[in-house]
């Protein structure tokens, strides 16, 4: 099952502990969204992260920032708005400035290495091989580029992942 996840990078003093305020953060436009949060470039991602965390939570725990760094990368702290919708996430512009770190050392061919085993099954098998790699490798690089912003910003995070 692939993941969808919407992150949104906020300036740390405009983010709000309100989950109204943070799902606002969702359901607006562009142009709203800026008027809400201030202006913070490359701050709005959407992407398919198919089984993403899977490549992260197989970094070894010897590795710069090891597993519990990793598994930041799509979690953080639940703000929840109601039971019919998952939680929104949270993270703080410290653990944002880790996770970019996280990302950035990460060598993804390594990654892809530990994880491949379990991920192929899923995703097509050894003859998908190269295509599920770099579906892989795209998102990466695109939340690597997403989290680097963010921390050079001093942003914090706000993420809404649904299943699809």
């Amino acid at each position: 099952m692939s993941t969808y996840v919407r992150l949104r990078a906020v300036p740390a003093p405009a983010l709000r502990n309100s989950p109204a305020w943070l799902g606002r953060l969702f359901a607006s436009d562009g142009e709203s969204l800026r008027h809400l949060v201030g202006r913070c470039p490359e701050g709005i991602l959407d992407a398919c992260c198919l089984d993403q965390e899977r490549i992260y939570t197989s970094a070894p725990l010897e590795a710069p920032g090891g597993r519990l760094q990793a598994q930041v990368v799509l979690g953080g702290r639940p703000v929840f708005r109601n039971r019919s919708e998952p939680p929104l996430l949270v993270l703080t512009a410290a653990q944002t400035r880790r996770v970019a770190g996280f990302l950035e050392d990460a060598d993804f061919d390594a990654l892809w290495d530990l994880a491949r085993d379990r991920l192929l099954p899923g995703d097509g098998g050894m003859t998908a091989e190269a295509e599920t790699s770099h579906a892989f490798v795209v998102t990466h690089r695109a939340l690597r580029a997403f989290y680097t912003h963010a921390a050079q910003w001093g942003a914090a995070v706000v993420k809404c992942c649904s299943e699809v």
